[in-house]
């Protein structure tokens, strides 16, 4: 079943805190006495697009109901280096326990975050939407699809279950590939057996393939694996296929900052990009942490 994170996000992070902490931090528990209270403030070493810190707060408070959290940056918020994010009120122990997956959850989603937004900057003023994929890391993806939207990108389908899309593997054990009726046949075929309703996606490698399924009445076409000057040529035939109805036009495969403007100019509707989420880099975030008071 799908993840809710509105009411599944606290099972995900006693399972991480599990994980990590197992039957206690035995470290924490040798030196500190419960008594003692500490401040921990959640810091990005480097100047980005904040994402995750309400989960990484939710952290301290699922350790210990009685620690006091606040947000100081907002999600999607931009900010410098050395920037305050969030800050936590507890005993020592809990500070202590929870720092390394605050950290991780932080720094892995507002890296996410920060490149989305450097890819939505790369292709302002054309129009044109960043969209992630599923290439996300397994049961993360909510987590990491919500830092896609606070870096300014759009979520694709979220699974398997909310629309269809068709690949290049479903269309070779079709036979459909490279055929503009197989693709036609393919199209139908989704229309008339799927859940009424979903979203229809299809992929196609060449403009003919992408023609047919345009007129067989798919929603979208995905362009996969064109040049810029391959998809400039295809987006009109495309288009032309379905006259007067709308269709989404996505471009995909390989997009990089480099080339995604060039790519945004073709006339496609959006990008998807899975670099977004499997390859980002994790921002450098830090917690410091000062004694409050002994009991």
């Amino acid at each position: 079943m799908p993840l809710d994170v509105t009411s599944d996000l606290d099972a995900f992070l006693r399972q991480a805190l599990a994980e990590d902490v197992g039957a206690g931090d035995v470290t924490s528990n040798a030196l500190f006495e419960p008594e003692l209270r500490a401040r921990g403030t959640l810091r990005l070493r480097e100047e980005g697009v904040v994402a995750g810190i309400g989960a990484a707060l939710r952290v301290f408070e699922l350790l210990e109901p009685g620690a006091t959290v606040e947000e100081h940056a907002a999600e999607g918020e931009v900010v410098g280096a050395g920037a305050l994010a969030g800050e936590v009120r507890a005993s020592a122990r809990t500070v202590l326990a929870g720092e390394r997956l605050a950290l991780n959850l932080l720094g892995r989603l507002s890296g996410i975050a920060t490149l989305t937004r450097r890819f939505v900057h790369a292709v302002e003023g054309t129009g044109v939407d960043v969209v992630d994929t599923r290439k996300t890391t397994p049961l993360l993806r909510r987590l990491e699809k919500d830092a896609v939207r606070a870096g300014g990108g759009i979520n694709h389908r979220m699974g398997l279950y909310d629309a269809v899309l068709v690949k290049d593997n479903h269309l070779d054990l079709l036979g459909a590939s490279g055929s503009a009726a197989g693709m036609k046949e393919a199209t139908e075929r989704v229309r008339r057996d799927a859940p009424a309703g979903l979203f229809v996606q299809i992929e196609a490698r060449t403009a003919e393939e992408a023609a047919a399924a345009a007129a067989a009445g798919a929603d979208s076409i995905l362009l996969d694996n064109f040049s810029p000057r391959e998809l400039k040529s295809a987006v009109p035939k495309v288009r032309a296929a379905v006259q007067r109805r709308r269709i989404l036009l996505e471009a995909s495969g390989g997009i990089t900052l480099r080339t995604v403007r060039r790519y945004a100019l073709t006339g496609v509707d959006r990008i998807s990009i899975g670099a977004l989420t499997h390859s980002a880099a994790a921002l450098d975030v830090t917690m410091e942490i000062e004694a409050l008071r002994r009991a």
